[in-house]
């Protein structure tokens, strides 16, 4: 953006017609209704210009940034899945004399489920938070928050000890979750992040993109497990017990610790990303800040100039309440969606966590890569550890990745509910095959190998499914004041269905033997499969449509002018009276650059979201368009 005026040719259908800008506007002021009119013109035109931009680097910038935390978020909730293993060699219930029995020793029961479920708990509290937040205090104020916390407690995880007033395996517990917390602020906030800057062509493959970062986050737990396993062959096989013992410790610790990596390299341009112009629009009303982040980010289009006439007047606009948050949701087409939503990311999280936490397990208990019998304690540790880091590599790259990839390049041609009802449906299958034949499967080399590429299968529809389509719906149908905390309802749903499976699957998993109800469980995972695919159709096709398309609302009206009496406020029901401030703006010379990784302001004076909140009259720019 060069200059200071835009032009009114490249903007579709951004005006609006006089009988619809003044519908139901009582005897407001006359001065007031023209006001209004222009806002909600220069609202409408500013949306448009977002939702017609061209796919710049500024949207690559974006998805980084996002997708760095959602790379960090993935390693540092399945590293856990072979650490693990080993915390159960160092620290869980056996002999702890005999170095002979060191390879039997496992964690019990309430460790196993303690350090799993925490983190998804943390999450499921973090989602509900920092959604809300999100929506009160900006997405810009809080990005970055969350990160910090990921960092601090992970890096916790790696100094965790044993004493004799707690055990390490309880601290370990403790930092899990104070992680899980952070990670549950990434889904809503990036999601809402991803959406509300991306076009309508391309929104999908955005907010899929910064998805897919969890499939190589997994990806890297594996591959890095694998790697600091195989360096430590050495000690594992040469040794003293006391060294070995020494080894599995520390490699546990570099294991966990390098995911504070990834998210110090994007704290910077998280703490740096400009606000989303949805939020300053509808939740600041500041439509000046809007249209400078615009000339910045929108580089082809030219700018907004400002109406010198422009005098104090008090206008209505949709504020975020407890009454306005009821009374949106209380209409059933709006709640059906929530309900869609919320349901299908709690059936998926229930079979994604359900295997993802516990392949290791699964693929011990098949017998696949099992160590070689007769082999030293050492050696037999080192084989295990070995072959369930090669084991979790294999699904990762035959599955998990590819299949976030695939949804990637089909989202945005087939839509969202046509992949999710696909992925729903395929993965109730495979998982019954898997049930109904596990024994049988089980029973030869051959039957284990088809078991584990049903499983590849399985993680592939799982990625090329509802996992993606359950973060991106989110965070597209519902409107700009309630979208990070619906987003969040919605993954905290999930992240209930992930505590539930976990504590499902440990007691469950060993009824009738050690693993002997394995087939049971894959069949409990097909039933709730089978009914994600009716809660998909409770939610909205949202494949090429604008976030205000999909809020059912109307945005003709969205801001209103105040009536002069009382009596004329019944037609505004569904709105909540916020009046607004009008400020005469002198005419910018050119856009405010900041030097900052995104090239924008950082803290904006006068405009914070939390003076919106805490005074009735907000600051609303009046801009007019350059005709």
């Amino acid at each position: 953006m060069r200059g200071i005026t835009i032009s009114t040719e490249n903007i579709k259908a951004r005006a609006l017609d006089d009988k619809r800008s003044v519908h139901h506007a009582g005897k407001a002021t006359p001065s007031v209704v023209p006001a209004a009119r222009r806002l909600n013109e220069t609202r409408l035109a500013l949306l448009t210009e977002i939702d017609n931009a061209k796919f710049s680097w500024f949207h690559v910038k974006v998805a980084f940034v996002s997708g760095a935390g959602f790379f960090t978020d993935a390693y540092d909730i399945f590293a856990i899945n072979i650490v693990s293993v080993m915390l159960g060699y160092l620290y869980g219930a056996g002999d702890e004399t005999a170095f002979s029995s060191l390879p039997n020793r496992s964690l019990t029961t309430a460790q196993e489920v303690g350090i799993k479920i925490a983190t998804p708990a943390g999450v499921l509290f973090g989602q509900l938070l920092f959604g809300w937040l999100g929506d009160m205090l900006g997405r810009k104020r809080i990005y970055g928050m969350e990160l910090i916390l990921i960092i601090v407690a992970t890096f916790g995880q790696t100094l965790c000890a044993p004493s004799t007033a707690v055990s390490v395996i309880g601290v370990l517990t403790f930092w899990r979750f104070m992680m899980g917390i952070g990670i549950g602020g990434d889904y809503p906030i990036s999601a809402v992040i991803s959406s509300e800057f991306s076009s309508v062509h391309i929104r999908g493959r955005v907010m899929a993109a910064v998805f897919a970062n969890q499939g190589w986050g997994q990806l890297s737990a594996t591959l890095f497990s694998f790697i600091i396993v195989s360096a430590y062959k050495h000690s594992f096989l040469n040794d003293t017990p006391s060294g070995v013992l020494l080894s599995l410790d520390q490699i546990w610790r570099l294991i966990i610790g390098l995911g504070c990596i990834p998210g110090a390299v994007a704290l910077y341009f998280r703490l740096t990303i400009p606000e989303t112009p949805r939020f300053t629009i509808d939740i600041e009303r500041n439509i000046r800040q809007a249209g400078r982040d615009l000339s910045v980010i929108l580089v082809e289009s030219e700018g907004y100039t400002v109406d010198p006439d422009a005098v104090d007047q008090r206008v209505i606009a949709r504020e975020a309440t407890a009454h306005d948050f009821r009374s949106y949701f209380g209409k059933w087409e709006n709640l059906k969606i929530l309900i869609g939503t919320a349901y299908s990311w709690f059936a998926l999280d229930i079979a994604f966590y359900g295997l993802g936490l516990n392949s290791s397990l699964i693929l011990g208990a098949i017998g696949f890569g099992s160590p070689k019998k007769g082999l030293a304690p050492a050696a037999e540790i080192y084989q295990n550890l070995h072959n369930a880091s090669l084991g979790n590599l294999v699904l990762s790259l035959a599955g998990l990745v590819p299949g976030y990839w695939a949804a990637f390049i089909f989202i945005d041609r087939w839509g969202r509910k046509p992949i999710q009802f696909m992925g729903f449906t395929v993965l109730a299958v495979l998982f019954i095959i898997m049930g109904v034949a596990y024994h049988k499967m089980t029973e030869s080399s051959g039957g284990r190998a088809m078991f584990v590429v049903l499983y590849c299968f399985a993680n592939f529809f799982q990625n090329f499914g509802p996992n993606t389509t359950t973060f991106i719906v989110p965070g597209e149908v519902f409107p700009t004041r309630y979208r990070a905390t619906a987003h969040g309802i919605s993954a905290a749903s999930g992240k209930f269905g992930a505590v539930v499976a976990q504590l499902a699957f440990q007691w469950l998993k060993d009824v009738g033997g050690p693993n002997q109800f394995l087939d049971h469980i894959l069949e409990i995972f097909a039933f709730f499969m089978f009914t994600g695919v009716l809660s998909t159709m409770l939610i909205p096709e949202t494949n090429q449509k604008t976030l205000e398309v999909l809020s059912n609302e109307s945005q003709d009206d969205f801001i209103q002018p105040v009536p002069t009496s009382e009596y004329e406020m019944g037609y505004l029901n569904d709105f909540q009276a916020s009046p607004i401030r009008l400020q005469p703006l002198e005419y910018p010379s050119s856009p405010s650059r900041a030097p900052t990784a995104f090239s924008m302001s950082g803290r904006r004076k006068g405009t914070g979201a939390s003076s919106s909140y805490h005074s009735r009259y907000a600051s609303m720019s009046d801009l007019s368009v350059a005709t």
